[in-house]
């Protein structure tokens, strides 16, 4: 199955939430639960036409045996690669739910903090291209 580069972007988003709930040590059943209910809120509000639960279920089930810097370096690869989709708005919620994913667990540690902190920094300078900022608002389902 081809993903399309805004499905990317989600997986990397879930690879990064992943790497920040990883960050201080292994997650937990519960936590899995508040991981997969926080991303599916956060990107529940845009109206995408693919099932983001399920490509987050499938990173949770892929990444047992992945530290959290691979996940890191893997989904800021993959976010450059798929770059011209990324709108500011994507930019923000991407934030937002790493945010939410590390308060979800106190305490906050340092790793994640760090973790966040270098997220902020590594995606500044990575602009999407404008004419995909409003894609899946303007296209018409039919």
């Amino acid at each position: 199955m081809s993903m399309s580069p805004l499905q990317n972007l989600h997986i990397a988003l879930g690879e990064l939430a992943y790497a920040i709930a990883r960050a201080d040590g292994v997650i937990q059943k519960e936590e899995r639960k508040t991981f997969h209910d926080i991303t599916v809120a956060e990107l529940r509000c845009n109206d995408y036409d693919f099932d983001v639960s399920e490509i987050i279920f499938q990173i949770l089930e892929k990444d047992k045996y992945v530290d959290t810097e691979t996940a890191y370096d893997w989904a800021i690869k993959e976010i450059k690669l798929n770059k011209h989709y990324l709108s500011p708005q994507l930019k923000e919620t991407f934030i937002k739910v790493m945010e939410k994913i590390a308060k979800a667990y106190p305490p906050v540690t340092s790793e994640e903090m760090n973790l966040l902190e270098r997220f902020k920094k590594d995606i500044a300078p990575i602009n999407g291209d404008p004419v995909f900022y409003d894609l899946h608002h303007t296209e018409e389902k039919g």
